[in-house]
C-alpha cells in the first residue's frame, strides 16, 4: 500500500505522509549536520522504539503516559533535556507519540531557543487524524485544558498507520470521536464510510483507517490552510470540544479521554444546536446516535457517567466550559450544527439553555 501525501499549505508549508510504515522517511528527513533529540512516552518506547530506525541512536526522553505529564514541570523537564541533548536552533525535536507527547513537545519546540523545528510522528489515531496537524501546541493549567500554548507547525507529519495496531480498544475509540467530528464537519462520504464499515474500523483493517486517516486529515489541512491562526473559519474544528473540555474540567484530567469526550460533545451540540432551531438535517441527530453506538462510544451524559463512575454534575460541566479558551470573557461559544458540512461557530447559549442540555 503506498504512502498518501498531503501538502498542508500554510505560511511555511509541510507534508503530511500517511501509511504503513513511513515512518523509515525520517532517517532521511534529519540533518546529519545538525543535532537533533526524541521525544516520546515509556508506552511507545517499549511498543514502536525500533521503528525509528537509526533514530534510535539520538538522545530521547520519554515521559509518562497521559494527561499527567501535559503541564509546566514536564514541559521545564523537556526544556532541559534539549538543552543537556545540546541542541542548537538548527536542531530538530522528533516527537514520537501520541496528543500528549505532540502537545508537549510541540510547545517545546516552540519555546526552546525561541523557536526549533519539529517533527510530529504520531502514534494514536486521535494524534493521527487531528492533534499533529495544524501547530497547536499547549499545556493544561489547573483551571482548564491547553490554556497555556503557542502556534508552532511541524516541518512534517509522519502518520505511521502501522503503529495503530498496539492501541488499547479505549484509545482507537478516543480517536474516533475526533473522526466522527471530522466527518461532520464537511466529509459526508466519510460519515457514510463510517456508518457501514464500523466493524472493519474496530477490526482495524489497515486499509480503512488509512483511508479514514486521509480524509481526516484533508478536512483538516483544507480548514488551516485558509485561517492558520484561528481567527475565523479555524473554530469550527472545535466542534463538541467546549462541551468534552468542560467534562475532562469537571471528571479530572485523563480520567476520560479525549475523543471520548468529545464524541459526547458532539451529541450535545446537535441537541443544543435543535433547541435553538439551527438543526436543518433532522434525521442527522438519530444517524449520530447510531453511529457512536455502532463504534462503541457512549452517546450521553448518562452514558458517559455510567461508563466511568464520575457524576458530571451540569453546574461543574457549565463551571469547566466558562474557561475554554474559545470564549469571550468567561462566557462559552459553541460550534453548533446546520446539517453535515453546515456548521456555525461562535455562537452563544444562555445559561438557562446550557444547562438544559447538560442536565
Amino acid at each position: 500500500m503506498s504512502a498518501t501525501r498531503i501538502r498542508v499549505a500554510t505560511r511555511t508549508p509541510y507534508e503530511v505522509v500517511i501509511g504503513r510504515g513511513v515512518l523509515a522517511e525520517l532517517d532521511s528527513e534529519l540533518s546529519q549536520s545538525s543535532p537533533a533529540a526524541v521525544l516520546s512516552d515509556t508506552n511507545v518506547v517499549r511498543l514502536h522504539a525500533a521503528r525509528l530506525g537509526r533514530s534510535t541512536s539520538l538522545p530521547r526522553l520519554a515521559v509518562a503516559p497521559g494527561e499527567d505529564s501535559k503541564g509546566f514541570a514536564t514541559l521545564e523537564r523537556v526544556l532541559d533535556f534539549l538543552l543537556a541533548s545540546n541542541l542548537d536552533r538548527r536542531s530538530t525535536l522528533v516527537l514520537f507519540g501520541g496528543g500528549v507527547v505532540g502537545d508537549l513537545g510541540g510547545l517545546a519546540a516552540a519555546l526552546f531557543m525561541r523557536g526549533i523545528a519539529c517533527v510530529q510522528c504520531p502514534t494514536t489515531l486521535l494524534a493521527q487524524v487531528d492533534s499533529s496537524v495544524g501547530g497547536k501546541t499547549a499545556v493544561n493549567l489547573r483551571a482548564g485544558k491547553n490554556l497555556a500554548g503557542a502556534f508552532h507547525q511541524p516541518r512534517l507529519v509522519l502518520a505511521d498507520t502501522d503503529t495503530l495496531a498496539t492501541l488499547p480498544d479505549e484509545e482507537l475509540r478516543s480517536g474516533l470521536g475526533e473522526v466522527v467530528k471530522s466527518a461532520l464537519l464537511g466529509d459526508a462520504q466519510l460519515f457514510a464510510l463510517l456508518e457501514r464499515e464500523s466493524a472493519a474500523v474496530l477490526a482495524r483493517d489497515a486499509e480503512i483507517l488509512a483511508e479514514v486517516v486521509t480524509r481526516c486529515v484533508r478536512v483538516k489541512a483544507a480548514i488551516v490552510a485558509r485561517d492558520e491562526d484561528e481567527r475565523g473559519e479555524r473554530k469550527l474544528l472545535n466542534l463538541g470540544h467546549t462541551f468534552a473540555h468542560g467534562i475532562e474540567q469537571a471528571a479530572g484530567f485523563g480520567v476520560i479521554p479525549h475523543g471520548v469526550a468529545v464524541a459526547v460533545g458532539l451529541t450535545l451540540a446537535l441537541e443544543a444546536s435543535e433547541r435553538l432551531g439551527l438543526l436543518e438535517e433532522r434525521a442527522l441527530r438519530p444517524r449520530l446516535a447510531a453511529l457512536l453506538a455502532a463504534l462503541g462510544l457512549p452517546g450521553d451524559l448518562t452514558a458517559l457517567r455510567a461508563r466511568y463512575t464520575v457524576r458530571l454534575a451540569s453546574d461543574e460541566l457549565a463551571q469547566g466550559m466558562r474557561h475554554d479558551k474559545k470564549g469571550r470573557a468567561g462566557r462559552p461559544t459553541f460550534v453548533l450544527v446546520r446539517g453535515l458540512g453546515k456548521v456555525d461557530f461562535d455562537v452563544e447559549l444562555a445559561e438557562q439553555e446550557l444547562l438544559v442540555v447538560l442536565g
